[in-house]
């Protein structure tokens, strides 16, 4: 970016086998300086598809995007869906690294089947991105699809994601957590839009081998209960997931304060799907082409006005009974607020709780957050305060309830209640972050296996086999989701390994599935070390080590040494 120049180079022999997370984590690790600052100019922005993504191997359409975190000051990789991903795959693309950064002003990288160039983006800077996302299709096609950071990236926001347009144009589509939003503006990249037209495809090394593991993937995704046609997600969305986890009482509400709460049914994912179907929305949805689940969904107003693109569980839970607000409506509208701004919505729902908590707003007023949002909009004092995330307001507000891991905030789950995943929280290279090792699979859902949330013994190891089993899948360019069918069904995990095969033309068996992961969790956490994380960074929160939750009354009581294991053979 400090040249203006763009190349492209052959992709080494070493990175071949690589993809996604793996190839990111790889690139970080050789290419980035650990102690460099996140938003200085020897970071870098990595966008990766899968290895299998752009083929027909079903649900597939994932993209990691990398680099040094702003918010964690480790590395990071954040996953989306999104058919950008396919796009960039169908041009022969493995990734694009974005290097150092420009004097002044903003570019947008063009990329097509002849090539790619930078081209003047400054006449959309400052700009809400529905706005934006909506003049850039005007501009270079309907069809195109497009990555780019908003508001919150141009004032350099901890928060900030990267935002990718779903299949109605929007920018729904999040890369959301560890501000790589900000990574992305301050190397002078605003915009990258990627046309498909012409594109030659992704190669299949043995043909046979591919057609033989898709067939087994998608069977199993029609068979398991979680993901079939007509099934939990399809059905009802991941925010089906409200009613499930309040029951349990693992349902953080008023920043972590009870896990439970009467009025959360009144924005759960059988509420939404009815309200969906009367005002003329859209579900079950497909988020990339190719996905057999469709969890994905369009909420609108009522009448179908002013579209949002999904509301996801973390979503949903974050905006609304973390910060005590119970209507719909509201929380659609503050979604709409952190996509147009360039906003984690796990990280802003945390971070308003925080000034709430603070004194700034009550809790429950949705009025108020909306207003908090516009402060970021407008760059006030307080607003670049809010746009730095949960971690940072705590220390601004004074407040001790702060919950984060390695300063990102936790997700919709409260370990105290649910203890495997607090230790995916505390002891994942992402930090916070329930994907990395989702433990509710087994804990909540009974999925590959059973396992008492309450109880201590054994999560680490169960966090341990998830975390390198999701660092796989999260290369692959598999949705996570596909995890619920291969946990239960062998022959889809098959299938999954076998596709793999076809496309690189390897011959690789399930049981090399933890040894990958391993190696992957390795590099990060190596990277991690020399960055200047420690032990004490794989910790949670001290108040949910020593204030009970309601209803169960429940302390995190996983030793530390149990936590410390998780990496450690």
């Amino acid at each position: 970016m400090s040249e203006g120049n763009v190349e492209y180079e052959d992709v080494p022999e070493d990175y071949r086998t690589l993809g996604g997370r793996g190839l990111i984590s790889t690139i970080v690790s050789d290419e980035v300086p650990p102690v460099c600052h996140p938003l200085g100019p020897n970071n870098k922005l990595i966008l990766a598809p899968g290895i299998v993504t752009g083929t027909q191997a079903p649900t597939s359409g994932r993209m990691s995007v990398g680099g040094k975190s702003p918010l964690t000051g480790g590395i990071k990789e954040a996953n989306v869906g999104t058919r950008f991903s396919q796009t960039l795959a169908k041009l022969g693309i493995k990734a694009i690294i974005v290097e150092d950064q420009a004097e002044d002003g903003y570019s947008l990288l063009k990329i097509d089947k002849d090539g790619a160039k930078l081209m003047d983006a400054k006449g959309w800077s400052g700009e809400g991105l529905y706005k934006v996302y909506e003049e850039m299709m005007g501009e270079f096609g309907e069809d195109v699809d497009i990555c780019g950071c908003g508001i919150a990236a141009e004032l350099s926001g901890a928060n900030s994601g990267v935002a990718f347009n779903d299949l109605e144009g929007m920018p729904s589509r999040y890369a959301g957590r560890g501000g790589l939003g900000a990574v992305m503006a301050t190397r002078g990249l605003k915009f990258i839009v990627a046309d498909r037209e012409g594109a030659p495809g992704v190669g299949i090394e043995d043909e046979e081998t591919f057609k033989k593991g898709r067939e087994k993937l998608v069977d199993a995704l029609h068979e398991h209960d979680v993901t079939k046609p007509g099934g939990a997600l399809n059905s009802y969305g991941t925010d089906v997931l409200i009613n499930i986890i309040n029951e349990v009482g693992g349902l953080p509400q008023r920043n972590f304060s009870e896990g439970r709460s009467e009025e959360a049914s009144k924005v759960s994912g059988e509420e939404k799907a009815e309200q969906i179907k009367e005002r003329g929305g859209e579900r079950p949805h497909m988020c990339s082409p190719g996905c057999v689940i469709q969890c994905s969904e369009v909420w609108t107003k009522p009448d179908a006005e002013d579209p949002v693109g999904v509301l996801e569980y973390e979503s949903v839970w974050a905006l609304g009974p973390n910060c005590g607000i119970f209507d719909l409506d509201t929380v659609g509208e503050l979604n709409r607020a952190c996509n147009d701004l360039g906003l984690d919505t796990i990280e802003a729902g945390n971070t308003i709780t925080i000034a709430m908590e603070g004194g700034v707003a009550e809790f429950g007023d949705g009025e108020r957050a909306l207003e908090l949002m516009e402060e970021i909009r407008k760059g006030t004092p307080f607003g670049r305060i809010l746009v730095n995330g949960t971690k940072y307001a705590g220390q601004a507000f004074g407040v001790t309830r702060v919950p984060t891991v390695k300063g990102q905030a936790i997700p919709a789950y409260d370990p105290r209640a649910i203890k495997g995943i607090g230790v995916t929280y505390a002891s994942a290279p992402m930090g916070a972050d329930h994907t990395a090792g989702y433990a509710i699979a087994t804990e909540i859902m009974g999925i590959g296996g059973e396992a008492d949330p309450l109880e201590t013994e054994g999560k680490a190891e169960l966090s341990r086999d998830l975390q390198r089993s999701t660092a796989v899948i999260d290369s692959t360019g598999y949705c996570l989701f596909t995890a619920f069918a291969v946990l239960d069904i062998p022959e889809g995990l098959e299938g999954m390994v076998e596709t793999v095969n076809g496309v690189l033309g390897t011959d690789l068996t399930v049981d090399d599935i933890s040894e990958i992961g391993k190696q992957i969790l390795k590099t990060e956490r190596e990277f991690n070390q020399a960055a200047g994380l420690t032990e004490e960074d794989d910790r949670l929160p001290e108040f949910m080590r020593e204030e009970e939750l309601p209803p169960h009354n429940e302390i995190f009581d996983v030793p530390a040494k149990e936590i410390d294991s998780v990496h450690g053979s």
